[in-house]
């Protein structure tokens, strides 16, 4: 059996190894983790959540500049040892922990967070042949390209402290809308940053 050769980009100021098997980091999404740096600094104490991690980058350069411990998940094993390689690589392994599986499986029902990342597949399953290069599990979001996003907002929502923040990637605003119109009570759509390759929605949990 063939073994895909590992490759290291840089990623903000960090070196992250993946190969084929697992989505290349796109540099767009560093915007991602500065805004999460930055919300970090005002949010509750509390360690960061990432759902759907791959091979953490998004994750690990959000809380690098930081003291807060990292959870990363993702159902891929292959993205999860690329996580664990990542966070040994930048000096992060005492404060990141990775955990394989389905997110609304792997976590307790008492753990919280100050902010939850999300990086869901968000392409429609008609799209998902435009991308040849990208393995089919990190972009295949279903029929809508919603089915992974709904099931972030879903967890971020029973394992967000209050005051908390997720800060949730998607494809385009018309995305945007059909979450915003599917919330439940408790957290809301408070700002929208959009990029030629994506887009960025911050959603705040009310305080208690």
């Amino acid at each position: 059996m063939s073994v895909e050769p590992a490759e290291t980009v840089a990623f903000g100021r960090l070196q992250i190894t993946f190969d084929g098997r697992v989505l290349r980091p796109r540099s767009w999404t560093e915007a991602q983790s500065a805004w999460a740096a930055e919300i970090l600094r005002t949010a509750p104490a509390g360690q960061v959540l990432e759902l759907c991690a791959g091979a953490g980058h998004i994750g690990l350069l959000a809380v690098l500049g930081s003291t807060r411990c990292l959870l990363c998940v993702d159902i891929d094993p292959v993205a999860c040892e690329f996580a664990r390689r990542n966070a040994e690589a930048a000096g992060m392994t005492s404060r990141v922990e990775v955990r394989e599986g389905a997110m609304d499986e792997v976590l307790r029902d008492g753990e919280r967070f100050a902010v939850v990342i999300a990086d869901p597949p968000w392409v429609p399953r008609a799209s998902v042949g435009r991308y040849p290069e990208d393995p089919l599990l990190a972009i295949d979001g279903g029929d809508d390209g919603m089915d992974l996003a709904r099931t972030c907002v879903d967890v971020a929502h029973r394992h967000l402290l209050p005051g908390g923040v997720l800060l949730l990637q998607l494809g385009s605003v018309d995305q945007v809308e059909t979450l915003r119109d599917q919330l439940e009570d408790g957290l809301s759509v408070t700002e929208v940053r959009w990029y030629d390759d994506g887009v960025l929605v911050r959603m705040d949990l009310k305080q208690a």
